[in-house]
């Protein structure tokens, strides 16, 4: 199968150690649910402006049909609780209620970020296809009471490529537990997004500081350069 040269990403070539390809690398979508991307979502309901998640949408897209094109492995990713409630803790309840939208409540799209609501599900323009994992998970990191990790190491994956929403809390947390556990990490800068500009712009920095301490950023033309 093809090995494609290193991102020109920054602050180095990605991944460090030279080529990559479909057997060693995967594509994360992070948690592009309506409950995220819809006005009458989660997101939505507590005053956020989503208009930052849905702008990320067609360039996901744009990238996913690209990597599914050359059989790169996709994982995706919702943040959701049980219907009953019980993987939900007082504090996580107490701060949504605050917000005014609290989990579990009925809005627009259902029980707001609740396993099984419309809100809950992936947005339609990003549907998995059969076989592509999708990791339910109740918290901000998707390594977090999943099998994330155990996926990933089955299917010999050293390299994870991280997109979705939103940067500065659920996508940046599984980024950073991803380089704990030895994963060789790159955010696509514009497949990913806040809801307030300036946390995602900090990110950015937070990620490449210290020489890549966290992985490295690249915008997707970048990528596709890699990928051609």
């Amino acid at each position: 199968m093809t090995d494609f040269p290193q991102v020109n990403s920054a602050p180095y070539p990605w991944p460090f150690d030279g080529r990559f390809a479909p057997a060693n690398t995967a594509l994360i979508i992070i948690d592009m649910q309506r409950d995220f991307c819809d006005p009458d979502g989660w997101v939505g309901q507590h005053g956020a402006d989503v208009a930052p998640m849905r702008a990320m949408i067609a360039p996901i897209r744009a990238v996913l049909d690209r990597m599914r094109e050359l059989g790169f492995p996709v994982i995706h990713t919702r943040e959701g609780h049980r219907p009953d409630l019980a993987d939900l803790n007082e504090n996580k309840r107490w701060r949504s209620a605050r917000e005014g939208a609290e989990i579990g409540t009925t809005g627009p799209c259902g029980r707001m970020l609740t396993r099984g609501e419309p809100g809950w599900e992936i947005v339609p323009e990003l549907t998995p296809l059969p076989g592509e994992p999708i990791i339910d998970k109740p918290g901000k990191g998707a390594f977090y009471a999943t099998d994330l990790e155990q996926i990933l190491h089955a299917r010999g994956i050293r390299n994870l490529i991280f997109t979705g929403v939103t940067t500065d809390c659920c996508v940046h947390t599984t980024m950073r537990d991803a380089n704990d556990r030895g994963f060789e990490c790159m955010l696509l800068d514009d497949c990913c997004a806040a809801s307030a500009r300036h946390n995602h712009a900090a990110i950015l920095t937070f990620t490449t500081m210290g020489d890549g301490l966290f992985g490295t950023v690249a915008p997707s033309a970048r990528l596709f350069e890699a990928l051609a």
